[in-house]
Order: structure tokens, then sequence, then C-alpha cells
């Protein structure tokens, strides 16, 4: 793999990452299209490592202050104390399901990724969800306010975010939605949802990096790692402000245009 490409495939990180369609379907589709190499499962979690550092840095405020709220509580006995509290462990709660299926079904997983027209066909579901996410009529819940049973099953459409195609910022913002959380409320909360998962698969990653147990050189990883980390953080800031007033259905037919266009090239050539 070239700087050039690893250069593109940042790219196509850091945007589709946070933009509600699904960088992992770009990353098993794209190459196919452009004739590039496919990145391995490494290559795929150290760019995930480097949207994780967007994130810190644009939520730094956010997540410092969780962080020390929780462990106020802890000290104090009352862990629930606080509405930064509360919310930290929802997230905790919430980041469950994707845990235990990422390490119970790796294997599974990680064989669906060897295949682009999956990643086309769950592109198409990402486009279902988030219609249904923008059909619900939602009201003014804050999300410290969801109960244990909704930022679990909340928690469990992230975790379909593990299959390639399903995008999940989508599915979370749009399990918020059915929730009860306004368009901003629901992608703000999607964004703190993700860091565990995201952080946990990035640190997995690093560490076959470090072992030397990859296909590329350290320089190729650590350009995709930059690229995808100054991209995240631009469309972070983008979708922050675009749902305060626009919806999600742009993202839903861009989801349906790829996903639908590839499966109809692929049996249009075969």
């Amino acid at each position: 793999m070239t700087i050039f490409e690893v250069i593109v495939l940042g790219i196509i990180q850091g945007a589709t990452e946070f933009l509600p369609i699904s960088s992992d379907g770009h990353l098993v589709l794209l190459p196919t299209f452009f004739n590039m190499p496919t990145p391995d499962l490494a290559m795929v979690g150290i760019l995930h490592l480097g949207t994780l550092l967007a994130m810190s840095i644009y939520f730094w405020c956010d997540i410092w202050q969780i962080a020390t709220a929780m462990l106020q509580g802890l000290r104090q006995k009352e862990q629930l104390g606080t509405a930064d509290a509360r919310l930290g462990w929802l997230i905790a709660v919430g980041s469950i399901p994707a845990v235990v299926v990422g390490l119970f079904l790796k294997d599974w997983l990680e064989s669906m990724f060897a295949s682009p027209a999956i990643g086309a066909f769950f592109l198409l579901v990402t486009a279902v969800l988030l219609v249904i996410g923008e059909k619900m009529q939602t009201g003014g819940k804050r999300p410290f306010e969801l109960g244990w049973g909704e930022v679990f099953f909340i928690g469990l459409l992230q975790a379909s975010a593990l299959l390639p195609g399903v995008s999940r910022s989508g599915s979370t913002i749009a399990g918020g939605r059915m929730r009860g959380l306004d368009r901003p409320t629901a992608t703000r909360f999607a964004f703190l949802l993700g860091f565990p998962a995201i952080f946990g698969a990035g640190m997995l990653s690093l560490v076959e990096v470090l072992a030397e147990e990859t296909s590329y050189g350290l320089d190729i990883y650590l350009v995709g790692f930059l690229t995808a980390a100054a991209v995240g953080y631009f469309c972070i800031h983008f979708l922050l402000n675009w749902v305060r007033s626009h919806t999600l259905y742009p993202f839903a037919i861009y989801c349906v245009l790829l996903g639908g266009g590839y499966l109809l090239y692929t049996a249009v050539v075969a």
C-alpha cells in the first residue's frame, strides 16, 4: 500500500466514521471500485484510532466532566449522584453489547469483511435505520434521563455496526431517536457512546502493530492515523451543525445509491 492510498483510506475513515454512512462499509467497497488493496484489520483499527483522537480532542470537556463525576461518585458512594455521573454509567452499560459481540463473534465478523457484497447490503440496512429514526416522534429527553433498558437497546444497535456497512453513528442516532432524543441530542450522545467501543478496537489493533503482526510498515499506519484524525475532527463539527436544521435523509439516499449501485453493478457484470 502506497502513501497516497493510505491517505485516501484515512480520508474515507475520517469522514465516514462520523457521518452516518458506515466507515467499514466504505473501507470494504471503495478499494474494490478503485482497484486498491483492501486494508487489513490492523489498518482498519489504526484508522479508527485516528478518529478516536479526533473525538478525544473535540469532546475533551465532556469526557473530562463525565470521568471526574464518575470517580467522585465512586469515592462518595453516590454513583448516580449527578447527571454527568449517571450519563457515564449509561455509556458504560450501552457499550456492553458491542464488547460482548466483538469478543465472542470476532472470527465470524472478520469473515464478513471479505465480501464487498455484504458491505453493500448492510449499507441498505443503514439507510433503513436512518429513515426509521427520522420517522420517530421525539421529545425533549436528555441522555442522562434514559433508562437502563433504553440505553442497552441503543447499545445493541451500536453492536450491529460491527458488521461492515452498518453505520455506528447512524444506528445509534436512530436508536436515540427511537428512545425520545431529538436529532442534535441523539447525535451528540451517539458520539459519546461510541468512544469506549472505538477506543477498545483501536487499542487492540495498536497492540498488533507494535507486535509487528501486520502487513504494512509503521510509517504507513502513522499516515493513515493522522489523516483520519484530521478529517474526523472536521466531520464531527460538520455533522453536529448539520443536524440542528437538517434531516438525515440525504445520508440514507447516499447509502442506497452506494450499496444498491454496487449490488446492481455486480449483478450486471456477473
